[in-house]
């Protein structure tokens, strides 16, 4: 009984731990580029603006402008690409839909063989794949699992990646904009809580990754700091100019 018990215990364990995050969802990328790239990109127009020796309501309506501008950017770009993906994806299935329609027990040895290349035995295979090709639907999930990489039922969603492009994005770009917006008069204010900003949401993205949380912030503001001298340089370079 001890055993059993054991064994029972050991089995729910592995069953409660080993479990998947969902990785196909279309969130994920577009939630985490869109931050960075709304305090990256924001934070170095700024940088920019205010190199040229510009006053204070000129680099706030800068930022603010961005902040529009990138993240409607960003949403139609996110939509359009993975609408565009998706189409694609349906456009193969419907390939695969009409062979299996057309060519049944081409499709199924083919299935078989498959299994076969696998290291299932021959017969073994011929089994499984005539037993699974009797349903349409689950035929075409394992074909185009099997064959193009994919889950028919889990495809990503044009809305949910432009949503969350664009809220992403607006938070991110908000971030260099806010001391402006509550009363400060240089730069440096909006520089420290952007670099805070990219370090907060690099330790985030470690969190649902395989790198450390420091690694992935320290990468992150070092990349979003140089990007911010950078164009402050060429504004201040630019600004003399004119």
């Amino acid at each position: 009984m001890t055993i059993i018990e054991t064994a029972a215990t050991l089995h729910e364990a592995h069953r409660d731990n080993h479990t998947h995050r969902d990785v196909n969802g279309g969130w994920l990328r577009p939630a985490v580029f869109g931050a960075m790239d709304g305090l990256v990109s924001n934070l170095a127009l700024m940088s920019g603006v205010a190199g040229g020796s510009v006053g204070q309501q000129a680099i706030i309506l800068t930022g603010l402008a961005g902040l529009a501008a990138g993240a409607f950017s960003m949403a139609a770009g996110e939509y359009t690409s993975v609408a565009s993906q998706r189409d694609l994806v349906e456009a193969e299935l419907d390939v695969e839909r009409r062979e299996l329609r057309k060519h049944p027990e081409d499709e199924e040895q083919e299935l078989a063989a498959l299994y076969v290349s696998r290291g299932v035995e021959p017969e073994l295979a011929r089994k499984v794949a005539r037993q699974l090709s009797h349903d349409p639907d689950q035929a075409l999930e394992i074909h185009a699992r099997e064959e193009l990489g994919i889950d028919p039922g889990d495809l990503p969603s044009p809305t949910v990646a432009a949503v969350s492009s664009f809220g992403s994005f607006a938070l991110g770009a908000l971030l260099p904009v806010l001391p402006y917006l509550l009363g400060a008069t240089t730069l440096w204010p909006a520089v420290l809580v952007a670099l805070a900003g990219l370090f907060g949401c690099g330790a985030v993205v470690a969190r649902v990754t395989a790198r450390s949380w420091w690694f992935s912030g320290l990468r992150q503001l070092a990349l979003g700091g140089a990007a911010a001298g950078v164009t402050y340089a060429l504004g201040s370079l630019f600004g003399a100019a004119l």
